[in-house]
């Protein structure tokens, strides 16, 4: 893919797999805790794959993997739910009594998160690959960059929707939600006068949708991402 020029580290003690040299300048942030750490820079912004907690993460808006109802459930919506308190479910029962449909996503208050806003994203749940899951999944992403965007937000979080219980196959999510944000980012407008300033201490985002962050669960989550996405910027 043109245009997507890569720096990338792994950070001391993350282990032993997927070893990425370090790149001059390059630590890790201020963006919440993180393990890992791979950054790909698209368009004067980062795209960063990192291990971690999303409900810790330190951005303008964190992605909920919901269902359709946003009744809260287990895994990523209910941890976020738990994290975040009973305002986050009073305000989308209010505002979305219908629920979001798949592919789909709507926005509320993050409550007691660091976070300005949650998007609950509905993606589809994994059947055999010829239902639509492609573009559901895709959909599910870019409506949560159009929401970041929409609100000014410099940073979002977001975690593996789909790839859970739904059942999606992680390398096929990867490919789907990672070409989808780079394709978005290039979409946007660049902005020189604006640029993300990687520091010895932190990475510090001055412009809208400077940082998309995705937050893997687990290690072995974080090396399938991490291929998928060395793959995209060598295409």
């Amino acid at each position: 893919m043109q245009g997507v020029p890569a720096v990338w580290r792994r950070l001391p003690g993350s282990g032993s797999s997927g070893r990425l040299v370090p790149q001059a300048g390059l630590t890790t942030n201020d963006f919440g805790p993180i393990g890992n750490l791979m950054q790909v820079s698209v368009n004067q912004r980062l795209v960063e794959l990192v291990t971690g907690d999303i409900t810790r993460q330190e951005v303008d808006a964190i992605v909920n993997a919901a269902n359709r109802r946003l009744a809260g459930g287990g895994g990523v919506d209910g941890a976020i739910h738990r994290a975040g308190g009973p305002a986050i479910m009073r305000e989308t029962r209010e505002k979305y009594p219908d629920g979001c449909p798949t592919g789909s996503a709507v926005l509320s208050g993050a409550g007691n998160l660091a976070a300005r806003f949650i998007f609950h994203a509905v993606g589809p749940v994994w059947h055999d690959g010829e239902s639509g899951e492609p573009q559901l999944l895709t959909t599910a992403y870019r409506r949560c960059l159009e929401l970041a965007r929409e609100q000014a937000c410099r940073s979002i979080a977001f975690p593996a929707i789909s790839t859970g219980v739904y059942g999606y196959p992680q390398p096929l999510a990867a490919q789907a939600s990672l070409a989808e944000i780079i394709r978005f980012l290039l979409s946007l407008p660049g902005d020189e006068s604006q640029p993300v300033v990687v520091t010895s201490s932190a990475t510090t985002v001055q412009q809208p949708l400077g940082l998309t962050r995705m937050v893997l669960f687990a290690e072995r989550d974080y090396d399938v991402f991490a291929e998928v996405l060395r793959g995209l910027v060598a295409a």
